[in-house]
């Protein structure tokens, strides 16, 4: 991440939480103009428009803190299942946590939901924090390796196809959710089995 994405990142999080702080205000128009030079800072280092960016923030209040983003890690055999996504990049089911579900479930959810995949979360395989260039947020991408129990893809709203793929003949990932490096590590720890120590950041 560029030094000027983490100052604009730094700069909206800071203003976000003083604009619902504080009780003075000379301050809130402060923090308000703060906000405001962050979102020309996003709209100079990002292709969004200003008024893409006024949207991602306009649902966020208070202490800004990460996104949690998981990412189901289903096998047949040596290879991994992936989902094509709308942009026609490939990635592991997933996406960001819902507030109502658990690691576990969201897991479980997102399957089944992008891949007609019925999964049961097995194992944390690691943990990833991401400050990619491409996002206003902070992300912490949780990896879990989950048991197939049944397969019935439908073209969804999310997803067009998903298929199997051994990791030698991948297909053109979506690199900020789901890299080859990921998916090397999701290898590294089937092959290790309970011998696998969980990593993070």
């Amino acid at each position: 991440m560029s030094n000027w994405m983490k100052w604009a990142k730094e700069l909206q999080a800071l203003a976000q939480a003083g604009c619902y702080y504080t009780e003075n205000a000379f301050d809130l128009e402060r923090y308000e103009r703060i906000r405001a030079i962050s979102h020309e800072m996003f709209d100079q280092l990002t292709d969004a428009s200003a008024e893409e960016i006024a949207m991602v923030f306009s649902q966020e209040e208070g202490y800004q803190t990460p996104k949690i983003d998981t990412r189901a890690v289903i096998w047949q055999g040596d290879k991994i299942l992936l989902v094509k996504e709308r942009n026609q990049q490939w990635a592991l089911p997933g996406g960001w946590m819902d507030i109502t579900e658990s690691l576990a479930s969201n897991c479980e959810k997102e399957s089944l939901e992008e891949a007609g995949a019925k999964v049961h979360a097995d194992r944390l395989l690691f943990i990833e924090t991401s400050h990619a260039n491409d996002t206003f947020f902070t992300v912490v991408k949780v990896f879990v390796e989950c048991q197939l129990e049944t397969l019935d893809f439908q073209a969804n709203s999310e997803t067009s196809d998903c298929a199997f793929f051994a990791l030698d003949d991948l297909p053109d990932l979506s690199i900020y959710r789901t890299s080859a490096d990921h998916l090397a590590k999701c290898l590294e720890a089937k092959q290790a089995g309970s011998d696998w120590q969980v990593s993070f950041d």
